[in-house]
Formats: structure tokens, C-alpha cells, sequence
């Protein structure tokens, strides 16, 4: 299952709706804020500006030194904050260590939260309400699913990591699905016989390998969200053990070019979506 086609769908459905309230005086507009120099946000800044002109969407960048004080990025929140014509803002974290980053991203208007950083934005998933945006990551995991035609209602899911920026998130988001989800971890006992008995397995666990052979079943769908780098093997890899456990499962997504593939096209409906509440 890959997310190339995933993203590209989603793309073409944000294009009208971008249209529509440009038509009505409103162009949404992305703020990025960056820290630093970091090699991850840069790759990610690419992609989300590629995304945007390929949406329509405008694009504001508050780039800041690595050593820059806790006022001067408190200032750039601010300033995005009361800026009617910015309507999301995506704050790359973590932040240097020298600042406080719970406190910035205290400061940034949920209603400006494209990416679930503050606790306004955790509640709307927790709660089942429209208060900001659940993370980019998390709605791609449901977006692909419901691009694949992978069957939510009734569900049996597991998923593997109980981070906020994930698991939780997503298993609250599948649960309004009405999927019946079992969070587990790399704690768990006999993860593999929680993952085995599930229709679906989303893995989220930051660990290489969590998900082997033996967590397959035939007829499952796999959702491998992890990230890791492998010296060995001197490539990027998921959690899952991709190798052993595709001949096995029905469907399985790719690292690279799974879940991640889609992370910036949700960002940009975010935005769009922040848009459209302030005309309704």
C-alpha cells in the first residue's frame, strides 16, 4: 500500500476547495517555523512546500538561528497567532534544548495547530471535537486505509506505541471509526499474539523490528509508521520487519514511501480545513 497514490488523491480534492475560498477572498496560508538547520526539517520543509504550490496554498517561513532566545520565538508564535491571514502554523520540534517547548507550543491558538502540538488539539482527538487538528501522521494512517478500502467498522485493531504524537492519537481516531483498537507496546506480553489476532495492525513503536513474522496473520493489513535508520543495512526502515512479514500478511505498507508519503497532503487539508472555518 503505498502513499504516493494516497497523497495525489487527496491533493485533487484540495485543489476545488482552495479554489472556492479563493473565490471568496481567502487564500490559506501556511506558516512554517523553523529553529535551526536540522536535516530532518529541512527534508520535511521541501516536502510540505512542494505540497503547498501543488494545493495552492500560500506559504509564510519564520526561520530562526539555532541559538535564537525563548522571547524572540515566542514573538514569531505571537505574531502567527494574530495574523488573520495565516491559518495554520506548523512549529518543527523538537526545539534546541536551550529552549522551553512545551511553553512555545502552549502559546500557539489551537485553532492555528495544523499538526496536534498543543493540548487544545490533543483534546479535539480525545474528545471527538472540531478543536484544532489531530497530528499529520496520525490522519494519514486513517487516510490510507480509507484510500486502500480497508474496512474500519467493527475492525479488530492493534496498535503497537502509546506515544501522544501517534498511538494514542490514532487509536482514538479509529475508535470513532467504531474499530475496536487494542493499544499495546513493546512491554506488552505476547505482543505477537495481539498483533496476530487483529485484522489490522498499525505499528508505532520507534524500534526497528518490533513487528516480526510471528505478529503476521494471513488476511491482515499492516500500517508500519516508524522511521529508523539502519546502520546495518545502511537504509531507512519501519518497525516492521518487512522482509518476513510481507509474504505473509495481505497488505502492507512500504518505508520509505508508505505512510510518510501522505503526512504532508493532511497538512495541507489541515490548513485548508482552518481556512474554511473562518468564512462558515
Amino acid at each position: 500500500m503505498k502513499g504516493a497514490p494516497v497523497a495525489k488523491a487527496l491533493t485533487e480534492r484540495l485543489v476545488p476547495q482552495v479554489e472556492e475560498l479563493v473565490s471568496q477572498g481567502v487564500r490559506p496560508t501556511l506558516a512554517i517555523v523553523r529553529v535551526g538547520e536540522r536535516e530532518d526539517d529541512l527534508s520535511y520543509e521541501r516536502g510540505a512546500t512542494k505540497r503547498a504550490d501543488k494545493v495552492g496554498l500560500g506559504l509564510r517561513k519564520f526561520v530562526l538561528p539555532a541559538d535564537c532566545s525563548q522571547e524572540r520565538l515566542a514573538g514569531v508564535i505571537r505574531e502567527v497567532n494574530e495574523d488573520a491571514s495565516i491559518h495554520g502554523c506548523l512549529l518543527f520540534r523538537p526545539l534546541p534544548k536551550t529552549l522551553d517547548e512545551a511553553a512555545i507550543c502552549a502559546l500557539l491558538d489551537p485553532a492555528k495547530d495544523v499538526d496536534c502540538i498543543t493540548q487544545g488539539s490533543l483534546y479535539g482527538v480525545f474528545a471527538g471535537q472540531p478543536v484544532g487538528f489531530p497530528p499529520c501522521t496520525a490522519e494519514a494512517v486513517v487516510e490510507l486505509l480509507d484510500y486502500y478500502q480497508v474496512p474500519l467498522e467493527g475492525a479488530k485493531v492493534t496498535v503497537v506505541g502509546r506515544s501522544l504524537v501517534i498511538g494514542k492519537p490514532v487509536s482514538m481516531m479509529l475508535q470513532a471509526r467504531n474499530a475496536t483498537v487494542t493499544m499495546c507496546h513493546t512491554r506488552t506480553r505476547d505482543l505477537a499474539a495481539a498483533c496476530r489476532n487483529a485484522d489490522i495492525v498499525v505499528a508505532a513503536a520507534g524500534h526497528i523490528g518490533t513487528v516480526g513474522a510471528a505478529c503476521a496473520s494471513p488476511q491482515q493489513v499492516v500500517v508500519d509508521v516508524g522511521i529508523n535508520w539502519d546502520e546495518k543495512a545502511g537504509k531507512l526502515v519501519g518497525d516492521v520487519d518487512f522482509d518476513s512479514v510481507e509474504p505473509v500478511v495481505r497488505a502492507i505498507t512500504p518505508v520509505p514511501g508508505g505512510v510518510g508519503s501522505v503526512t504532508t497532503a493532511v497538512l495541507a487539508k489541515h490548513v485548508v480545513e482552518a481556512a474554511q472555518r473562518t468564512v462558515r
